[in-house]
């Protein structure tokens, strides 16, 4: 199967890497060629531009930060639009908006006739380098037959969820949980080391009961012990993607009082440190004043 792969960055690259060691005949680009390097090194075929990455491809992989990079890749200059090919189809792992997604792809199809999976996954960069990440999916059945056996190169589950915007919905729906989350482990870790009581006790004492979670064991020991590189994600894509479920929940009368707060203390976090602040720093936020100049 020829593939096309446009944006390696954290989460782009190992899932590219795994397509060219599964014998796809692959063509990568991103801005930043180097980026494409590990890809290229497993088997991969260095495009000089998202429109040459997209021609003569069945398939054509996005992962990118947000809409505008998405818009930009694939209706901008020398983007996926003018390689592309009729009865194509262009698979979407970036998170964005539902309202954009649909957009897109109404779009791609007056233009050249080819379809659009909107596929966010969740997992991490972990779950990319491993194939078990969960995606997400939205898109015409017949499409997300066609493009399946290559997600299930990258991931552990493919859920089609419905039409086009479906997956992003979805996948708003993991970041409300998520985001939310991660800011509550924070306070629970927080308020057990000023109880006095070891935090990094709390993931062993907790599992296997109501409190446990992939995050507690995951997110909670990077939080105590300051742990964050390599990042699991920095506090700007979860400020988005929380910003974007609270303006879906607006437009559906949706009240979310939990994400709401969540994506304060990430917002708090972009202002005192910078958009690619990691994730985990949310724990430092509440520290004693030493301990947040040792950190």
């Amino acid at each position: 199967m020829s593939l096309g792969f446009v944006g390696l960055g954290l989460m782009g690259a190992p899932m590219a890497v795994r397509l060219a060691r599964a014998g796809h005949a692959l063509k990568v680009w991103n801005r930043t060629a180097a980026k494409c390097a590990p890809a290229v090194a497993a088997g991969a075929t260095l495009a000089a531009s998202a429109a040459e990455a997209a021609r003569g491809a069945e398939v054509v992989f996005l992962c990118l930060a947000d809409a505008r990079a998405v818009e930009a890749a694939v209706f901008g200059p020398q983007g996926i639009a003018e390689g592309i090919g009729a009865g194509a189809v262009v698979v979407d792992f970036s998170s964005i908006a539902p309202e954009a997604t649909r957009s897109f792809a109404a779009r791609l199809r007056a233009e050249r006739g080819a379809e659009w999976v909107d596929a966010p996954v969740s997992g991490g960069v972990a779950g990319a380098e491993a194939g078990t990440l969960a995606v997400m999916a939205g898109g015409e059945p017949e499409a997300i037959a066609r493009v399946a056996p290559y997600v299930q190169v990258l991931a552990a589950r493919f859920t089609h969820m419905g039409p086009v915007g479906a997956g992003q919905t979805t996948k708003l729906c993991n970041q409300v949980i998520v985001g939310s989350l991660m800011c509550v482990i924070a306070e629970a870790a927080r308020l057990a080391a000023n109880a006095g009581i070891d935090p990094l006790k709390l993931p062993e004492a907790l599992a296997g009961g109501w409190a446990d979670s992939k995050p507690l064991q995951i997110c909670l020991p990077r939080m105590v012990r300051a742990i964050h590189d390599p990042p699991l994600g920095a506090a700007w894509t979860m400020l988005k993607d929380l910003d974007t479920a609270r303006a879906l929940a607006q437009r559906t009368r949706t009240p979310l009082p939990v994400a709401g707060a969540a994506a304060e203390v990430f917002r708090l976090l972009c202002a005192r440190e910078g958009d690619e602040a990691e994730a985990m720093r949310i724990y430092a936020l509440s520290a004693p004043a030493q301990e947040g100049r040792e950190r």
